[in-house]
């Protein structure tokens, strides 16, 4: 005797109540803004302190991931300087940071800054060696900046800014700070910060290019790379708290305030 189909399992026509068909799989979901928006605000490496401020050196990978970003082009800049061979400083810079991946690898620690930091110097590294200028080795960075600017322009006119997207799950607001007109003009600040530090680093290195300065576009180019970058995103932070954590924080300096 066949079993009695029981009800609301299937429509006559062999789909599921929902209207699906029965194929014994389910259909994948398409990711929301705010799936997207969480997942880059989780790979971002922003880290908090334990009391809700950032912690800028974490964030930019501590004093290792300092190094791993600075010693490449330094190792670079430095040896053709010294020997004027472009082959040898490229191979040498490419080492450093294939050194750093290694290690990494290793040690079976986080290896996505050191990866991404040698895929960079790598695509550098093939620029410069196809034109045969080691100035070209700093094409890509004015690409990337440019491209970098361009996006976050095109967030803040369609009233999603960057930095809205990074911070606010971090802070845990999800994306309801998108619906508060004071938290996203906050956010839209925060965004143009981050921006000028990348508009900045190009309006003082691409004349440096041009003009064929090499050590001097190498030196800024580190000293505007990380540090200046910290620099920024510690400022965004700082400019986009909430007005809560801010007067808590007013509190906690100046305690005699609550006594007032």
């Amino acid at each position: 005797m066949s079993k009695p189909a029981e009800d609301g399992d299937r429509n006559a026509d062999g789909r599921l109540d929902d209207g699906s068909p029965d194929d014994g799989t389910q259909q994948p979901k398409e990711p929301s803004l705010a799936d997207v928006a969480g997942s880059y605000a989780a790979q971002s490496g922003i880290e908090r302190r334990s009391d809700g401020q950032i912690d800028v050196l974490k964030s930019v990978g501590g004093v290792r991931g300092l190094i791993e970003a600075i010693l490449p082009g330094l190792v670079f800049l430095v040896l053709f300087t010294a020997i004027s061979d472009l082959q040898v400083s490229l191979i040498a810079s490419l080492a450093s940071a294939a050194v750093f991946t290694i290690a990494r690898l290793i040690q079976r620690t986080t290896v996505t800054q050191a990866f991404s930091g040698l895929i960079g110097v790598g695509i550098c590294a093939l620029v410069a060696n196809s034109t045969g200028q080691a100035e070209d080795f700093y094409v890509v960075g004015f690409i990337t900046n440019s491209a970098y600017i361009a996006g976050m322009l095109i967030s803040m006119a369609v009233r999603w800014p960057v930095a809205g997207l990074l911070f606010g799950f971090i802070r845990g607001e999800g994306l309801h700070w998108q619906k508060d007109p004071a938290r996203r003009r906050v956010y839209h600040l925060a965004t143009v910060v981050i921006m000028a530090v990348l508009a900045l680093r190009l309006m003082v290195q691409v004349p440096l290019y041009f003009s064929e300065a090499l050590v001097a576009l190498g030196t800024t180019r580190l000293i505007m790379g990380v540090p200046l970058y910290a620099l920024g995103l510690w400022v965004a932070w700082m400019i986009s708290r909430p007005k809560e954590v801010v007067d808590r924080q007013q509190q906690t300096d100046h305690p005699e305030q609550r006594l007032s």
